[in-house]
């Protein structure tokens, strides 16, 4: 990996995160959203390329809710750059409940859009549930199965710039990140929540993951949450800026590096990796094999035959 080419560093892009911190209560996705809205409308005046928001940040279909994409098309307007959001609702075109990346322009959605494809288990989900259903009652196990999407999606948003987003814990997903590298996405995304983990280390360890992902990919890497945390990665792994804790509610601009170029990892896959395991495997079997393998027993070493007394020769002096 240290002798491995990296991609060329070629440009630089200004993306803001928005993290408006823990909602509760009545009407909390009412006032999320409000929130949201205001600490998006004072990027105003900073140049930036896009506004990322975290993971079900938006609780409302925009189709089925007009005034709500009409207010983020606004401030698509106010902030010269398109919006990032996340949708977790019914939709209103097909049956079921879909967490969704949605992108917003002045003009309202430009209908960029991916669908969460790896659901969180008994999170969004609940797999065999004719068998455990029972954890709904035991726990906050989903009441119902979120639907999952069909494919990838990298997206165009302007300035020249285009994006993969990815949701929750689809970043530890290395195939996912090299499949949005591969068609042709400059900046990776991450749009999360982990609310839910709030005072333990899961905020920061689920952050970390997109270190990973950028390194692999010579891609910058965008970790944008609700509660924290967020953070923001150059191609090469390297942290850009500071972290957005967990006790944050901001928004604030990454200026970041671009590169263009293949990774190892992106050209290759993991078919290096399965291939050692093979080798390994192999001689773990071939030593195996030497070791327990019986062994034929030596023969015995052949005794001269034995002689008599009257046989023995006679003594000197008898």
């Amino acid at each position: 990996w240290v002798w491995a080419p990296r991609p060329d560093v070629d440009g630089r892009v200004r993306i803001a995160v928005v993290q408006p911190g823990i909602v509760d209560g009545p009407d909390s996705g009412q006032r999320r959203f409000g929130l949201e809205e205001r600490l998006t409308r004072a990027l105003a005046g900073q140049r930036v390329d896009l506004v990322v928001w975290g993971e079900s940040s938006v609780g409302f279909d925009l189709a089925d809710r007009p005034d709500i994409a009409a207010r983020t098309a606004a401030l698509s307007r106010t902030v010269g750059a398109d919006v990032l959001v996340n949708v977790d609702a019914r939709r209103s075109d097909r049956p079921g409940i879909y967490k969704s990346s949605v992108l917003v322009g002045p003009s309202g959605p430009t209908g960029a859009r991916y669908d969460k494809m790896r659901l969180v288990p008994f999170g969004e989900y609940v797999p065999a549930r004719s068998l455990l259903g029972w954890a709904t009652s035991v726990g906050k196990a989903a009441g119902e199965d979120r639907m999952r999407g069909t494919a990838q999606t990298v997206m165009d948003v302007g300035h020249g710039l285009r994006v993969g987003p990815l949701i929750c814990f689809e970043s530890a997903f290395p195939d996912m990140s090299r499949h949005l590298a591969a068609d042709g996405a400059d900046v990776l995304l991450a749009q999360s929540s982990t609310s839910t983990f709030q005072h333990s280390w899961a905020p920061e360890q689920h952050a970390s993951l997109a270190a990973l992902r950028a390194a692999e990919t010579g891609r910058p890497m965008v970790h944008a949450t609700l509660t924290g945390v967020s953070a923001v990665y150059g191609p090469d792994g390297r942290r850009v800026g500071s972290w957005l804790g967990t006790d944050a509610s901001t928004a604030r601009v990454y200026d970041m590096p671009t590169a263009h170029g293949v990774t190892p990892y992106v050209r290759f896959g993991d078919w290096p990796v399965h291939a050692a395991l093979l080798v390994l495997a192999a001689v773990c079997v071939a030593e195996g094999v030497r070791v327990f393998r019986p062994r034929r027993s030596a023969p015995a070493p052949s005794a001269p035959p034995a002689r008599t007394v009257r046989e023995s020769p006679a003594r000197p002096g008898r």
